[in-house]
């Protein structure tokens, strides 16, 4: 299975939050291999900085977090990815496509195109308008809500 994993699962599946307990209970049950690409991993580590940053994350917690991040990479839970050169374009037709009824942002349409030009079986985010979007553009969605 190929799996595409936004921002918001990321966060959730290397922190602690409330919906950490269910991202790794669909990795440990459906066992996906995410395709992560710079875009997607800069994502990541800014999100989890500004959490440092605006002192809801302890500079060890952040530590522990990257290091589980890198040790994924380094066992292929993870698999770095290059962004597509035609995720632009798919971006761009996803936002014709659906920015006028659903009031898509830039950064969620273009992780959906990712997704969907990197081939991705299942899309994993708890944002629920990304997974609107996600599912108009043909995508599983998970976890199903």
């Amino acid at each position: 299975m190929i799996a595409y994993a936004d921002t918001s699962f990321l966060a959730s599946l290397y922190g602690t939050d409330a919906n950490s307990l269910q991202a790794a209970h669909h990795v440990e049950t459906l066992r996906p291999t995410f395709a992560i690409t710079p875009f997607g991993e800069l994502e990541f580590i800014t999100a989890f900085e500004a959490l440092a940053f605006r002192k809801l994350l302890s500079v060890d917690e952040l530590d522990e977090s990257m290091q589980a991040f890198r040790a994924d990479l380094a066992m292929g839970v993870l698999t770095c990815k290059p962004v597509p050169p035609t995720a632009f374009p798919r971006a761009i037709v996803l936002s014709k496509l659906y920015t006028r009824t659903l009031g898509c942002r830039t950064l969620d349409i273009l992780q959906v195109a990712i997704g969907l030009e990197l081939g991705a079986d299942v899309f994993f985010t708890f944002d629920k308008d990304q997974a609107k979007l996600a599912r108009r553009a043909g995508l599983t969605v998970r976890p199903r809500r």
